[in-house]
């Protein structure tokens, strides 16, 4: 991936770990992850509370650079963040599909966002920037597409963006029961070390390989 000079001016401590799993076999549920799910999230009662959230060095760290992106995380959380909040309130991580709920295990587990994408859908080469103003984004999940303002961090690839970094991905190149060969991108901010980096993709390609088949290949860490 490549990072443009205005992003690792004002963030350099950015860093992404990057791995691909290809010939996956995507399914719509596998019972085998759904018990493996509910031993993280016993694990994840176990030991951390909705107030503890609060003081976690890796929470923090990701709650500043979204102030300091222009979004409000008491109102969107960071993905991570999010699914550890709806753990600790009793209640189950969504069940998507395998590939996408492997790697949000993998999210919950290190505490690091996990950007995924259908590496098929992915044109050229990506890139870090800023969003330009009013540039188009429409994200999973999203009822209708959004104008940027201009400082958001943004993923892009030769044709679209493909994710407002690291808080949603693109809806058209997701994660799909046709996906055959996937991307995951641990997110990295200032104050993560990129040694959690490549622990967090190399447990998200190992998770995805577990539960959907396929090959992983190595973490490429960027920049």
């Amino acid at each position: 991936m490549f990072f443009d000079s205005d992003t690792r001016e004002k963030f350099p401590g950015l860093s992404v770990g990057i791995v691909t799993v290809e010939g996956i076999e995507n399914l719509e549920r596998s019972e085998s992850l759904r018990e493996f799910g509910k031993e993280i999230e016993e694990k994840t009662r176990s030991f951390l509370t909705a107030e503890g959230i609060k003081e976690d060095s890796i929470f923090h760290a990701y709650r500043d650079f979204f102030w300091r992106i222009g979004i409000d995380p008491t109102k969107i959380r960071p993905a991570s963040e999010a699914l550890t909040r709806r753990i600790l309130l009793g209640r189950s991580l969504p069940r998507i599909n395998t590939a996408v709920d492997a790697y949000n295990l993998a999210s919950v587990e290190s505490k690091i966002p996990i950007a995924a994408f259908d590496s098929e859908k992915i044109s050229g080469e990506l890139t870090m920037r800023f969003g330009h103003e009013d540039e188009a984004f429409f994200g999973i999940g999203m009822m209708d597409e959004m104008k940027l303002s201009g400082g958001e961090v943004v993923i892009a690839d030769e044709k679209r963006l493909v994710a407002i970094y690291p808080y949603r991905d693109d809806d058209k190149t997701k994660v799909t029961l046709e996906t055959k060969n996937v991307m995951l991108i641990s997110c990295g901010v200032p104050g993560i070390g990129k040694e959690k980096i490549i622990e967090t993709a190399k447990l998200a390609g190992e998770y995805v390989s577990r539960f959907c088949g396929g090959r992983v290949g190595e973490v490429e860490l960027s920049p």
